[in-house]
């Protein structure tokens, strides 16, 4: 087993074969090359990227394992993570969203350069718009360090079938970030499933949460362009 395997079996129990880890990191390599003519990532060391863009992109796996069977996305994708590798992990059919269009460009040539191009597709443009092409068309969602808990379940209630996913990486969210996520729950239509805190493998702390979509929302979805992060929902008095 190489590196990456065994820390994730080690920290984080999550068996790895040789074919995933040899295309895994084959996308970390991509995306350092690419990373030297656009700005894709602040993290230049390999050692770097296995631990804060494999490994912590991997920790959500199990969540995104939980889901039902179908389309994947990965919101705000940047460098591509977590998308592009839990599409390896998966198999799942893969959208990666990101409102640069040449950043999917290139994530869609890196696709297509380690060999998994005709599972992954790309959208360049705002989350609000895909959901008005899209609605209620994903299974799960990720975001990794996109926006607020509360902006998130906005933006990915109408894009979620019913007991869909969403999955959301979070370093340290505040506790008043975290309590008004769970007040506006009932307002789009989703509910909190899992809150799970761990570590990754060189001490820094992360939070996972999962919501799961209940029903349709109760109020009407997407908003205006913007309105997600500018004027977040609020639990209803």
């Amino acid at each position: 087993m190489g590196c990456l395997s065994e820390l994730m079996k080690r920290h984080h129990g999550i068996e790895i074969d040789e074919g995933q880890e040899r295309l895994l990191m084959d996308d970390l390599h991509a995306i350092m090359d690419v990373n030297k003519t656009m700005n894709l990532t602040r993290i230049l060391s390999e050692e770097g990227g296995i631990v804060l863009h494999l490994e912590d992109s991997l920790t959500g796996l199990p969540f995104v394992n939980d889901a039902p069977e179908g389309l994947y996305g990965d919101l705000g994708t940047g460098g591509g993570f977590p998308g592009i590798p839990l599409c390896i992990m998966t198999g799942r059919q893969t959208l990666l969203v990101d409102s640069v269009k040449k950043k999917v460009a290139a994530l869609e040539g890196v696709a297509k350069e380690i060999g998994i191009g005709e599972r992954v597709g790309v959208y360049g443009g705002r989350i609000e718009d895909l959901a008005i092409e899209r609605k209620g068309d994903f299974s799960v969602l990720t975001a990794r360090a996109l926006s607020s808990l509360s902006s998130l379940m906005e933006l990915a209630s109408p894009l979620l079938r019913k007991r869909g996913r969403l999955v959301c990486y979070k370093a340290q969210p505040s506790e008043d970030e975290v309590e008004n996520a769970l007040g506006i729950q009932e307002l789009v239509g989703l509910r909190l499933e899992c809150d799970q805190a761990f570590c990754l493998s060189d001490g820094s702390t992360r939070r996972i949460f999962v919501f799961e979509k209940t029903g349709a929302p109760r109020i009407k979805l997407p908003r205006r362009n913007g309105l997600a992060q500018k004027d977040p929902l609020r639990p209803r008095p």
